[in-house]
């Protein structure tokens, strides 16, 4: 799966998409992100991307035509790697097979809730998912029109800008494709995770007081483990 990033700030991707697990997966071919800077893109000489907003008010607002020519560019090197013949087998869909598709999304406070449900989808029905990052005071309107694209949010609040949530959702969909987590049984919504988890020593001292592991995941029998993980995961 590829996701095309647009952003003015792509740099503030670079720790996290580089270490532990996606970066493991890029190395493995599994997923790979690439970057639209708008500022690529304007015809301004100083590489403007924001103007006063109509009707005024506080802040910039990002302009139509130098994020239209990023997702284009996302768009022409989405047709360079998919050829009409190119299938991929899938057992979750109806059909065997299914072309690659794309989507285009802007991040925003209005949007649609995005939550596991969704990123099960877009990881199995999407080749390719274009995540337009808004800043400031927001994206044009006109762009979500033009586009046709969904608006997701990631939460009942408001951040500085989509570079946070772009993260989240890249994360959340990367560790569902087939190969990522290296053990498809890590994937907590396929078993019981409890909001209780353990690991050695047995006993920890904090100044007097001894806290312990539960006894029954020292136990070795499975069954009740596996109750004390649902009576945990209810709670």
């Amino acid at each position: 799966m590829v996701f095309h990033i647009i952003t003015i700030f792509p740099e503030s991707f670079e720790s996290y998409l580089n270490s532990s697990m996606l970066w493991r997966a890029q190395k493995e071919k599994k997923v790979k992100f690439k970057f639209y800077n708008p500022r690529n893109y304007t015809k301004d000489k100083h590489r403007k991307v924001d103007g006063r907003p109509y009707g005024g008010g506080p802040g910039m607002v990002l302009q139509v035509e130098p994020i239209l020519l990023a997702v284009k560019a996302a768009q022409k090197n989405i047709a360079r790697s998919v050829k009409p013949a190119r299938f991929v087998k899938t057992p979750n869909l109806k059909s065997k097979s299914f072309n690659l598709t794309s989507k285009i999304i802007v991040t925003g406070p209005a949007g649609k809730q995005f939550d596991n449900g969704v990123a099960d989808q877009w990881s199995r029905k999407l080749g390719h998912l274009i995540i337009i990052c808004g800043h400031y005071e927001g994206i044009d309107a006109r762009v979500k029109k033009i586009l046709r694209a969904e608006e997701i949010s990631i939460g009942p609040y408001v951040l500085t800008g989509g570079e946070l949530p772009a993260l989240v959702m890249m994360d959340a969909v990367a560790r569902r494709i087939p190969g990522v987590l290296g053990n498809e049984v890590s994937l907590e919504e396929k078993r019981i995770a409890a909001s209780e988890v353990y690991t050695r020593p047995e006993v920890y001292k904090h100044g007097d007081k001894n806290y312990r592991a539960p006894k029954v995941l020292l136990s070795g029998h499975h069954k009740k483990m596996e109750e004390w993980r649902k009576t945990r995961a209810k709670r």
